[in-house]
């Protein structure tokens, strides 16, 4: 057998069945899979004054038998907005089924290092996910003070990797 697209999947942290993206702040792998939008819309307020908050999440090998190689991680399309943007980091503790957590969400993790990652190219190397493992990636959305109001301000990220025929 070899690893399916349909068994890579995004969840979200904060532990057990944690279904709330506010709450995604680190720690262990949720049983909920992350939607499409981990952060909550920018409000006026943080549009004025500029806000810079953090979300993690776990990508995981759900297969029960095979290996991913080689996987990648990278932000597929960055918010449309001029005003706001997003990086990620892949989460320090390597594939772990627990990860740091931070205080709230303005609380940037300690030791990541975030990346642009635009591109396949540029796409953060995570390496081998072995059946059930998963990996934390930090998210960090950047908004600049100023920053006019956006609908559907998201971003898309993408992975790939290897597995046996």
């Amino acid at each position: 057998m070899a690893v399916a697209s349909s068994d890579i999947k995004l969840y979200l942290s904060g532990g057990g069945s944690n279904a709330d993206p506010d709450a995604s702040l680190g720690g262990a792998i949720s049983s909920v899979l992350a939607g499409t939008d981990v952060f909550d819309p920018v409000s006026s307020a943080e549009a004025s004054a500029g806000s810079t908050e953090y979300r993690a999440v776990f990508l995981k090998n759900t297969s029960a038998t095979d290996t991913w190689y080689s996987a990648k991680v990278w932000i597929a399309s960055n918010t449309p907005s001029s005003s706001t943007a997003v990086q990620i980091a892949l989460a320090d503790e390597g594939v772990a089924s627990t990860i740091e957590t931070v205080a709230n969400e303005t609380t940037a993790p300690t030791g990541p290092v975030f990346a642009d990652a635009p591109d396949l190219a540029n796409a953060l190397t995570i390496g081998n996910l072995g059946p059930g493992e998963a990996y934390g990636i930090w998210i960090k959305r950047a908004v600049t003070a100023g920053a006019a109001a956006y609908d559907n301000d998201g971003f898309t990220l993408q992975w790939r990797g290897n597995t046996t025929a």
